[in-house]
């Protein structure tokens, strides 16, 4: 613990370093460069935007593995990772250090959502290391441009949450608390299931429906019950459970596999572990997230997998909400899915 410590400074010091450059390359270059396609990965589209933070990410990570090396696994790097200093062998790795660095890229490039920079360290156990292992985290706002603050917040160990709000013209800083909801129920709260891209969107939707009017009952004409809010970045999602704006976030998309292969559909973007690297500092929080077999939630520490994911508040949401999904997912044939995700979590080529 100790040592991963020594490495929070280092790794705020890369956030600052990317914030930086990446709003100033959205204040010089036009959306059409910021949205080109420089590269396509297995994992996702790489942008132009997320190029900015390449050189930044490695640059302060190598300095801060001089006497503890780590294998850095970042999405746009090599599924293997990279091991800093580069002179050290996988073997010698202390860490695994599994980073996002934009979060939220579509929204940031056209200015509509901002984006979060995102970092976990656990120590290496090698290919067993899981989300669970993760000692250290923090995640730190990529603000619009005419935003003026950008939030930030880390957990070392099982500390509590700290945070700060940051005036990003000024450099000053005040303290910055999450308090998750205390609701206990969904009406006139925000309920979302994430279907940002196509591909069985319907059946997420009707999953939706399911599920909510299972918990609100009929729909008053002219009223709205709950609300969602489709936040394309898994950072921003657990942020906003986390500040009390969510009551509930659902991604599924894992789970539509066998409907999309039955359609003769390939299976789209899904969440993977880096987008849930912060996952600790929700739940320091005090925010629930599961699998979604209801077990928490955990992932293996690399840049494939794909996860399916529930988060919720607090736990009397949770307890209301869970078997309504579940008896969702068994009514669409998804179930026995749900069950294979809690069983190991599965790659592309792994579930083809």
């Amino acid at each position: 613990m100790a040592e991963s410590l020594r490495l929070l400074e280092a790794i705020r010091q890369m956030h600052e370093a990317i914030r930086a450059a990446v709003l100033e390359r959205c204040e010089s270059q036009a959306v059409e460069e910021l949205a080109a396609v420089a590269q396509e990965d297995e994992g996702d589209t790489v942008f132009a935007i997320d190029k900015v933070s390449e050189a930044l990410l490695i640059g302060h990570l190598e300095q801060a593995a001089a006497d503890a090396p780590l294998l850095l696994l970042a999405e746009g790097l090599p599924g293997e990772g990279m091991v800093l200093p580069r002179s050290a062998r996988v073997a010698d790795a202390v860490f695994r250090v599994l980073v996002d660095p934009i979060d939220g890229t579509r929204g940031l490039m056209y200015q509509k959502r901002p984006a979060w920079i995102l970092t976990g360290v656990a120590p290496n156990r090698g290919p067993a290391t899981s989300l669970r292992d993760i000692e250290l985290a923090m995640q730190t706002e990529i603000p619009l441009l005419k935003q003026h603050a950008c939030d930030q917040l880390w957990v070392c160990g099982r500390g509590p949450v700290e945070g700060r709000r940051i005036d990003r013209f000024t450099g000053r800083s005040q303290p910055l608390t999450p308090r998750p909801s205390r609701a206990t129920r969904i009406e006139h709260g925000c309920v979302s299931f994430a279907r940002f891209f196509p591909g069985a969107r319907d059946v997420l939707a009707s999953i939706d429906e399911q599920v909510t009017t299972a918990l609100l009952g009929a729909q008053p004409a002219g009223k709205a019950l709950c609300f969602e809010d489709q936040y394309a970045c898994t950072g921003g999602q657990l942020y906003e459970l986390m500040m009390g704006h969510d009551r509930v976030v659902a991604d599924l998309r894992p789970l539509v596999a066998p409907v999309l292969h039955q359609r003769g559909r390939a299976v789209g973007l899904c969440c993977h572990p880096y987008d849930l690297c912060t996952a600790r500092i929700a739940e320091a929080a005090g925010v629930v997230l599961t699998d979604v077999a209801g077990a928490a939630l955990n992932a293996p520490l690399n840049l494939e997998a794909e996860v399916a994911w529930v988060g919720y508040a607090n736990a009397q949401l949770q307890a209301a909400f869970e078997p309504a999904l579940r008896q969702a997912l068994g009514d669409h044939g998804l179930l026995a899915c749900a069950e294979r995700d809690h069983a190991g979590k599965h790659t592309r080529a792994e579930r083809a």
